[in-house]
């Protein structure tokens, strides 16, 4: 009994490692690009950097409230119902 016990435990440590690994995976790579730097017509220099993914959607951007950007951790505040 002690054997199989030890077993489970292993298994189950195993099994939280590897989830723990899938979840960090997920969330690191989660739908964004990389915005290339580039000068306005003013001469004004923005920088590269990275953002989500356009798609037609404002519930999943890092700005809206209930998400964080995982680069920076900051919280979003932006309604994604508002117009």
């Amino acid at each position: 009994m002690g054997i199989l016990k030890k077993f489970y435990k292993k298994l189950f440590q195993v099994f939280l490692v590897t989830s723990f690994i899938l979840s960090m995976s997920s969330l690191t790579f989660a739908d964004s690009v990389g915005v290339k730097g580039s000068v306005t017509k003013k001469g004004t220099y923005r920088p590269p950097h990275v953002r989500t993914s356009p798609n037609k959607t404002k519930v999943d951007n890092w700005s809206t409230k209930g998400n964080a950007n995982p680069y920076t951790g900051k919280k979003g505040t932006k309604n994604p119902y508002d117009k």
